[in-house]
């Protein structure tokens, strides 16, 4: 068993929990004995830290592994399971449990290619009839098989080719619509439930035969009868697959049409190929395939930033794209009828361009005054679409620090945050401090049930979050900072509504502090570092400003610099990032993030290079 760790005996070990099961070739210890004496490892001594702390890895078989840990006379047990991912084919005449795809109802356009799979034993005939058409299913003998993201904070992200036995693959292009049949019945398009044709996989092994109706049931759409729907949710969530394995796209403001044109399980496309899932639409019943077209775009002024309004006929898709000095926003199912553009000077756009790229797609370009962007929103006002461009931020002089409160939307907050943004004491900066009139947010990351990474000693990562937090704000406040936090205590707060938070406040800045650990593959001993996180092309700069200024002022291992699609660097509404300070499950580095004096230099560190990174913009 795992001792816990204010357990009377003083060896202790945080990681691996009881029982755990993992995929990965080998596993870390994670634990902690008093610095005299050895640690043994199913009998063989471990390399420990000055402290005590040890963070040995082991290869696992496939299977059960069991680790005894001893220390003087205390002993613990440990037991990892490593489950097997290699698919096993079936024995006898079956197919494979759980193997037919499509496994969820699909529909398409005529013309479309569809897949089917199964696993089955070796040496089968695998076919699937669809209507009238029979598909040959053909054995795969040497698949790819792509490593999962994580792997590349490994080291360990090269794909690998696995001899298979027993998977068989096929695919067919869809018929014109009425030209599918059942029987003697024509499939039609839509959403009808029910509708649709069930494909049924055949097995021939040895002369005798079984067949298997597939789990889910194959449409086809008809393109003058396609369903529209309308995006019910703030920001719907855009993807470029039908599920969220697949990366994001630029979220769909609320209120945003589209044909739907493609559907797998509970995930729709949508006619400029996002798919977004159907939870958050809802149908339009008997609307047509939105197209819109545009003539005049209009520009305004409001406290802060700039407003773009684009007129048009329904809300359609967007996207956006930002570049060194530039924003494309690209509006989909459009075409320009445009003569006139009003566009007078501005504090952050030099000039607005325009290009119908292809008959219904049509692209918006601002040409920037100045390569750093500071955070964009979009949302419709009823067809209109308003695109929202904030300003830099002004600092010293320039700005006049009118009250302590929250100005916008704060009643919009969840209730710990806008209770401790309430009462927190308001420090007033001198003009000539150098960060004054700059708002920053720092959120410390987890809180609550959500301890977040352990390091030897059980010390939670969501305590050194908070602590830090609060360091490094005490630095920007004395450099005239406004300073926001997420939380100011040990409370549950959802990512969303961290999220909430950014785009309420709009802050110049956000910034999630975390420190670090590593999937069950890595190598806890040898891995150590501090690294950045980004996400759009707006925060890139202040992620590798901040994270070289880091890592050189206070002689720290690199771990790098790294782009990930991560909820608190998604927000677009300003340049937000991701700092991991050090990895907790490091029993070296973990002596230095819980020492008093190494947490003040880094606080200190942190401020001085947010200062040097606004002083050079």
């Amino acid at each position: 068993m795992v001792r816990p760790v204010g357990a009377k005996q003083p060896l202790a070990v945080v990681y691996p929990p009881a029982n755990h099961q993992t995929v990965a070739d080998r596993i870390f210890l994670v634990g902690t004995a008093p610095p005299s004496g050895k640690v043994l490892v199913n009998g063989k001594p471990i390399e420990r830290s000055r402290a005590g702390h040890f963070a040995p890895s082991f290869p696992l078989q496939v299977g059960d592994n069991t680790f005894t840990l001893q220390y003087q006379n205390q002993q613990v047990q440990l037991k990892v399971q490593r489950q097997d991912t290699t698919p096993v084919p079936p024995v006898g005449l079956a197919f494979g449990k759980d193997s037919l795809t499509p496994n969820v109802d699909i529909a398409r356009m005529p013309g479309e290619l569809v897949c089917f799979s199964a696993i089955a034993p070796p040496q089968s005939v695998v076919s699937v009839q669809l209507g009238k058409d029979n598909i040959r299913l053909f054995p795969q003998i040497q698949q790819v098989q792509l490593p999962a993201n994580s792997a590349l904070l490994t080291g360990r992200n090269q794909p690998t080719r696995q001899l298979t036995s027993g998977q068989y693959q096929g695919c067919t292009t869809l018929p014109e619509l009425g030209n599918f049949v059942d029987g003697n019945n024509a499939i039609s398009g839509g959403f009808t439930p029910g509708s649709g044709i069930q494909p049924q996989f055949q097995l021939t092994l040895n002369g005798q035969t079984v067949t298997q109706p597939s789990p889910g049931k194959v449409t086809i759409l008809s393109p003058a009868n396609l369903a529209v729907v309308e995006v019910t949710a703030n920001e719907g969530v855009a993807r470029t697959g039908a599920s969220t394995d697949y990366s994001r796209l630029t979220p769909l403001p609320k209120g945003t049409r589209a044909a739907v044109t493609g559907k797998e399980g509970e995930w729709l496309r949508l006619d400029y190929g996002g798919w977004i899932n159907s939870k958050e639409t809802r149908i339009i019943p008997g609307a047509i395939p939105p197209r819109s077209l545009i003539r005049s775009v209009s520009a305004r002024r409001v406290p802060g930033a700039t407003e773009i309004v684009f007129p048009l006929q329904v809300p359609v898709p967007v996207s956006i794209k930002q570049g060194d000095r530039s924003l494309t926003l690209t509006l989909h199912n459009t075409t320009a009828q445009t003569d006139t553009i009003r566009f007078d000077d501005d504090p952050i756009i030099s000039r607005l361009d325009w290009q119908q790229v292809t008959p219904d797609r049509l692209e918006y370009i601002f040409n920037l005054k100045s390569q750093q962007q500071w955070g964009y929103k979009l949302r419709y006002d009823g067809t209109s679409l308003i695109l929202t461009l904030r300003h830099q931020p002004r600092t010293g002089r320039q700005v006049k620090i009118q009250n302590s409160k929250l100005q916008a939307s704060d009643s919009q907050l969840p209730t710990p945050v806008r209770a401790g943004l309430e009462t927190r004491p308001y420090r007033l900066p001198t003009p000539n401090s150098p960060l004054a009139g700059i708002k920053i947010l720092l959120d410390p990351g987890h809180g609550g049930k959500e301890t977040g990474a352990l390091g030897p000693t059980g010390y939670p990562e969501k305590d050194i979050n908070l602590l830090m937090s609060k360091l490094v704000r005490e630095q920007l406040e004395k450099r005239g900072a406004t300073v926001y936090m997420t939380r100011e205590s040990d409370i549950d707060l959802s990512l969303p509504d961290r999220v909430t938070i950014i785009d309420k406040i709009d802050p110049a800045i956000a910034i999630s502090l975390h420190y670090n650990a590593l999937p069950d593959a890595g190598d806890a001993m040898k891995t150590q570092g501090l690294a950045a996180f980004w996400y759009h092309p707006q925060a890139h700069d202040l992620a590798r400003f901040l994270h070289g200024y880091l890592v050189q002022k206070l002689n720290r291992p690199d771990y790098g610099l790294y782009w990930n699609n991560l909820a608190l660097t998604r927000p677009a509404s300003a340049p937000t990032i991701l700092l991991e300070l050090g990895f907790m499950i490091n029993p070296y580095e973990f002596e230095w993030i819980v020492n008093l004096q190494a947490q003040q230099q880094l606080a200190s560190a942190i401020a001085q290079g947010i200062t040097h990174w606004f002083s050079n913009i």
